[in-house]
């Protein structure tokens, strides 16, 4: 219907008919379906689990609430809802509830429509008007979800607080022929949550004393963490049996899916694009990151590790590389694993630890994290080590085979190597190609990999080594990594405690 009508006599000539909002949402996500179009843009993951249930809750005209834990994109899904609304709605022009012309429940929409008949003037609400949404807070009150008396009003107009036009309507009666969407639910009080079960059972609203009936044509949206969560409060009863569909959400579940996700979801300066290349090992390794943390024993799985982590890891990577080239005045450069240093903050700040996770320390649990990622990704591009452990009836066979002897022979012989974060390419070159058998090894798995990509590679090998105690290795100061001989690395430790006795 076009906007360009003004008033009710010619919306009713142009053969307008009103839906309530849950009708006008199925209708509409029936033609996506027949279509097989996706509304809900940008939504990486749920095509065959959450957006399925979605879509059979609002086939159903059902409200919803969306359980998980932080980072499912909930909110996401809740205002995805906005493509299945109506482009433009036609309502009864001044009204603070979006009137139906053909349904008025407000004073001023009746009292208008009697005055003025099908002169009444029609405006237009865009559909992304018709989108509220609240945080639930502990301080929410009855009066912003529902309304209350307004003295000022009453004094302006010099009415009795017995008049209904008194009454100052909250968000939930200015969402009225939209969708409505509360944040936390279990965050707002047990009290605050009696007040709704009228609003989702018979779709009208109580004001204090006043003995009004108002329909509301509301389709409600709820987003809740589990209710075992944290202490702070839970879904009352009555209400979550009034909420009709419940639908569980969950993170990605597979790497290739996170991955896009952080892809699509990082903000990087224009700059940095032209500057930055990452590498598919980087990709994968930020990726595998939240895999570990999502089962660390450290971790509180209760709360959760955000898809978020993924995507200010990323920026932080992308961020930690521009920076060395700054400082090295160099126009372009790749992602290095010695970058991830930089990433730690990111890592910090997204993970909630258990007890034993705090006595360890956030940073060592990072590190912990970011070890345990580098195995699982050393195990995507290279072989096993363990396949090639000695035993007595075939060691020398085994010895010859081993694609990683030279390199762990070279840091055997006393050989050391310090990789810093911030040194120019050409030094970065010059030191991994210094280690013995490192780049004959890559050539090994990867015979047609170029320079850039070998480096990588390259790097990718000392550190998954050190993971599967082939080799030492120790961070540096937050600049880089010392890798050295394991058995070495023991000695000089043993040897320190020693001098310490004396």
């Amino acid at each position: 219907m076009h906007p360009n009508i003004t008033t009710f006599g010619a919306l009713k000539a142009a053969g307008y008919q009103s839906r309530p909002v849950k009708d006008e949402v199925r209708r509409n996500l029936i033609a996506h379906i027949r279509q097989q179009t996706n509304p809900f843009y940008g939504i990486i993951g749920y095509e065959h689990t959450v957006i399925p249930d979605v879509e059979r809750a609002l086939l159903s005209r059902h409200n919803i609430l969306f359980l998980g834990l932080r980072g499912q994109a909930k909110t996401r899904m809740a205002r995805g809802m906005v493509n299945l609304l109506d482009e433009w709605l036609p309502y009864i022009a001044g009204s603070e509830i979006n009137d139906d012309p053909f349904r008025p429940i407000s004073v001023y929409a009746r009292e208008i429509l009697a005055e003025k008949g099908d002169d009444t003037p029609i405006a237009w609400l865009h559909r992304s008007e018709r989108y509220s949404e609240k945080l639930a807070t502990p301080d929410v009150s009855v009066a912003d979800l529902i309304g209350d008396i307004d003295p000022i009003k009453a004094a302006n107009q010099r009415l009795s607080f017995a008049d209904e036009r008194v009454l100052h309507y909250g968000i939930i009666p200015r969402s009225h022929r939209g969708i409505f969407v509360i944040n936390e639910l279990p965050d707002l009080q047990a009290r605050i949550q009696v007040a709704l079960f009228n609003i989702l059972q018979e779709g009208d609203i109580q004001i204090r004393g006043f003995k009004l009936r108002m329909p509301l044509d509301i389709l409600f949206v709820f987003t809740a963490n589990p209710e075992d969560y944290t202490n702070r409060g839970s879904i009352v009863t009555p209400l979550k049996d009034r909420i009709a569909s419940q639908i569980i959400t969950h993170y990605p579940a597979s790497v290739a899916q996170s991955q896009a996700i952080t892809e699509q979801e990082a903000r990087l300066a224009p700059e940095q694009a032209g500057v930055v290349t990452v590498p598919d090992v980087c990709k994968i390794l930020i990726e595998q990151l939240a895999m570990e943390a999502r089962k660390s024993e450290f971790v509180d799985q209760k709360s959760g590790v955000s898809a978020r982590l993924t995507i200010t890891a990323y920026e932080n990577l992308v961020s930690s590389a521009e920076r060395r080239a700054l400082r090295q005045h160099e126009e372009k450069t790749w992602a290095r694993i010695a970058d991830f240093i930089g990433v730690i903050p990111a890592l910090t700040g997204k993970v909630e630890l258990v007890y034993e996770g705090e006595l360890e320390g956030p940073t060592n649990v990072a590190y912990r994290l970011l070890g345990q990622a580098i195995r699982a990704t050393f195990l995507e591009y290279f072989q096993d080590p363990e396949t090639f452990k000695k035993s007595a009836a075939n060691s020398e066979r085994k010895s010859k085979n081993n694609p990683y002897q030279p390199v762990t022979d070279w840091f055997g012989r006393g050989h050391e190597l310090t990789l810093l974060q911030d040194v120019d390419e050409q030094t970065y070159l010059q030191q991994l190609y210094s280690v013995d058998g490192l780049y004959s090894c890559v050539k090994q798995f990867y015979p047609d990999a170029r320079e850039a990509e070998a480096a990588i590679l390259m790097e990718l090998l000392l550190h998954g080594l050190s993971e599967f105690s082939l080799i030492s290795k120790n961070a540096v100061a937050g600049t880089g990594f010392a890798f050295q001989d394991i058995l070495g690395s023991m000695l000089g430790m043993d040897f320190g405690e020693e001098e310490e006795d004396e």
